[in-house]
């Protein structure tokens, strides 16, 4: 990994990027593209159970790549918008939700940062970002503004994301290797992607993440008028974020062992 040499490239990076893995990922085994339309649910338990009842809101997705949960959002019943910087994505998803007849479902390519203009001032009773998508953000402040616009008057942002003192830690899940405080953007060069799968030959394969601490998160959302009505860390994750996981649906710790967060979930509304 390296630095990134100048902070106008982290888009266009990232950008290219996710264009390249859309294929890979709506072929892999990882996403299950046939058991989601065939009605395979991949929103986690606790994020049904934190959102609560959607019938009939309005819900917009920021950074909805190619819209399985989007379209689960749908499926519980909300009038779904998703919004994703990669073109490729968006046509994904556009197609996955005529695949299961999700007519009303809207999908529009923009960056986080103009999403506003791109949804044309629209609001939205839940704004949604699922796990895996601050870490492409290189100026959390910027984002909290555009979900509070973004938000209706009583509405409410749902964040579920990995926990960034995990990100501290070396492969053991026991050693605190990187700094938490650290905010500079890191680039990395990988030919692979998170799922099975390869990129194909000549595909972008540099991204640019940044870590942002569980303060910084809330704190910015705070400056923007929003209520923290809750800030949950789990105990658990989704995947082998570490060798030492046991595995009984999510992945945790070993009975007996000091226990570290693996995920937060913020719910913050807008006053009415």
């Amino acid at each position: 990994m390296k630095r990134i040499p100048t902070p106008a490239d982290w888009l266009a990076a990232n950008r290219a990027n996710w264009d390249g893995r859309v294929p890979v990922h709506v072929a892999s085994d990882f996403y299950d593209v046939p058991g989601f339309v065939a009605g395979k649910e991949p929103l986690r338990d606790f994020e049904l159970a934190e959102v609560g009842d959607v019938r009939g809101k309005s819900l917009l997705h920021l950074q909805c790549h190619f819209g399985q949960d989007t379209l689960s959002w749908a499926r519980h019943g909300a009038i779904v918008t998703g919004l994703d910087f990669s073109r490729p994505a968006v046509e994904a998803a556009t197609a996955l939700a005529e695949r299961i007849g999700a007519d009303t479902a809207r999908f529009v390519v923009s960056d986080v940062y103009g999403a506003v203009d791109a949804l044309d001032g629209r609001t939205f009773d839940v704004v949604y970002t699922g796990l895996g998508a601050l870490c492409w953000l290189p100026d959390i402040a910027r984002w909290a503004r555009t979900v509070a616009t973004l938000l209706a008057p009583g509405g409410f942002l749902y964040l579920a994301e990995f926990h960034p003192f995990a990100e501290t830690l070396a492969e053991d899940g026991r050693t605190v290797e990187y700094d938490y405080f650290d905010r500079e953007g890191t680039v990395w060069d990988e030919p692979s992607t998170y799922t099975d799968g390869e990129l194909a030959p000549g595909a972008a394969t540099v991204t640019v993440e940044w870590q942002h601490g569980v303060g910084e998160i809330v704190s910015a959302l705070v400056a923007e008028g929003l209520r923290i009505e809750f800030l949950h860390e789990h105990d658990f994750t989704v995947f082998a974020r570490f060798p030492v996981l046991e595995q009984d649906g999510v992945f945790r710790f070993p009975e007996g062992r000091p226990r570290v967060p693996l995920m937060y979930s913020v719910r913050a509304s807008k006053p009415a």
